[in-house]
């Protein structure tokens, strides 16, 4: 079988999922693959979770070269778990792809299984924005596995790396990997791609591969405005250090406190080991509009802006509303509470930044696409609601254990109003958007093959 028709086949294989498997799922079978293929798969205990929950890694292979792929970089981003899942069962039978892909693969399905666990509401559907919003948890920068590797730069001083971190720096000091794959996604948009650095004759194989799933790319704004783009959809990956720059230029604070969190992984890898990291976001949801790249009537600039009206808008929603739930909880280190607290410190002031940044540049002044309108006054929208679900969260976990009369009133108060306004606003979503639910299967094929034309290609060999 030539390397083509088995990267063909690899992906044929991948199952027609119904939903996402949990956290416990995806341990069990983690498990049950190492006693079943003794001869390929070794089991490793890498440590635990701040809540006590084993993360293991499996190593699969003998390779000269090493690779280190995770899951749930943030517990939001199930996508990644699904398709390591599937890649370790079919590269622990596969001879032939063990001899093509010549590493020693270390596989992390569930590097967050707290924070995942947390999200598990949503994951069996029904696949809508309502849904995903009601039962979204996403942790603090602190809390945050990709981002708390120890960095230096500055004023900026992180050297407190969570126990699911330290997990990942020991296979990264250890094994030197050639090739790392942290398994992010987004929710709502199309696809693209963050790599170390451009690789001209990939891009266009990684566009066919999205377009051959049905899923189209991401031509709309970029997630950061720092970062470089290689190709439609294609970046280069950036830090913790592009960042604080950024922050430098465009905020009037110390760049220090504007960052909850540290270094990524790929930073840490690439300082440790020369490391080429890759990251393939993909979304859950998708509207069309996402590539449409023809000319609107109004300036890049007048898109942003208004999308940053909107942002503020929806940000001093949550203050107020949580000034008052802030005083009734019995418990204030909830996972929802902490989250909500440090967004409310941080993002309103990278909302000021971001303002500056859209105010200054000249690459604002050209009309908008419809694809970088649509992501600005639409798919922000979307964005915004997820603290208040967690909001909402709160509220309901804490009248869950109240005994007090008069503080069950009040957070029940807080609850309907939030309760009604999260209908509301995903109903005007839905009205608003003409999205489309993209299979699992769908999005598992294209991240895997993107980390396999890469990792192919670092071992020098034909990537297709």
């Amino acid at each position: 079988m030539t390397w083509h028709e088995l990267f063909e086949d690899v992906l044929k294989g991948v199952p027609e999922y119904k939903r996402f498997f949990t956290v416990d799922e995806l341990d069990a079978r983690a498990i049950d693959l190492a006693r079943r293929r003794p001869e390929t798969v070794t089991l490793m205990d890498l440590g635990s979770s701040r809540a006590g929950r084993p993360i293991r890694a499996l190593k699969i292979g003998s390779g000269k070269k090493a690779a280190l792929m995770f899951g749930c970089p943030h517990p939001n981003e199930p996508i990644g778990a699904m398709m390591l899942d599937y890649f370790s069962e079919r590269l622990a039978a596969d001879q032939d792809l063990q001899r093509e892909l010549d590493y020693t693969w270390y596989i992390v399905k569930c590097i967050d299984p707290d924070g995942t666990q947390l999200n598990e509401g949503w994951f069996a559907g029904p696949f809508n924005i309502e849904t995903y919003v009601r039962n979204f948890y996403r942790p603090p920068g602190f809390q945050q596995v990709e981002w708390t590797f120890p960095i230096d730069y500055k004023t900026l001083h992180f050297s407190r790396p969570l126990p699911e971190t330290r997990c990942l720096m020991k296979v990264i000091d250890s094994e030197k990997p050639a090739f790392l794959y942290s398994l992010h996604n987004a929710g709502f948009g199309g696809a693209y791609w963050y790599i170390t650095h451009a690789v001209p004759e990939l891009h266009g194989e990684l566009h066919r591969i999205a377009r051959r799933h049905g899923i189209p790319l991401s031509l709309g704004e970029p997630e950061v405005p720092y970062c470089t783009k290689f190709d439609e959809a294609i970046y280069g990956l950036f830090g913790i250090k592009d960042t604080y720059d950024y922050y430098e230029k465009h905020a009037d604070k110390d760049p220090a406190s504007l960052i909850s969190g540290g270094a990524g992984s790929d930073e840490y890898a690439h300082a440790v080991a020369g490391t080429f990291a890759l990251v393939c976001e993909l979304p859950y949801y998708y509207d069309p509009r996402i590539e449409d790249t023809s000319p609107t009537d109004r300036s890049r600039r007048d898109t942003v802006l208004e999308s940053l009206d909107a942002s503020e808008k929806a940000w001093g929603y949550i203050r107020e509303t949580y000034a008052k739930v802030r005083p009734l909880l019995q418990d204030a280190a909830s996972p929802f509470a902490i989250a909500i607290e440090d967004n409310l410190k941080h993002i309103p002031a990278a909302l000021e930044a971001e303002r500056k940044w859209a105010t200054t540049s000249e690459d604002l002044l050209r009309p908008a696409t419809g694809a970088e309108a649509f992501d600005s006054l639409v798919v922000r929208k979307f964005y915004n609601q997820l603290s208040v679900g967690m909001m909402w969260r709160l509220c309901r976990e804490e009248l869950a254990r109240s005994s007090d009369p008069e503080r069950s009133r009040a957070l029940s108060d807080i609850e309907r109003e939030l309760d009604e306004k999260l209908s509301r606003e995903c109903s005007t979503l839905e009205a608003e958007l003409n999205y489309r639910v993209v299979p699992i299967r769908d999005l598992v094929r294209v991240q895997l093959a993107s980390g396999l034309l890469f990792a192919r290609h670092i071992l020098g060999g034909d990537a297709v």
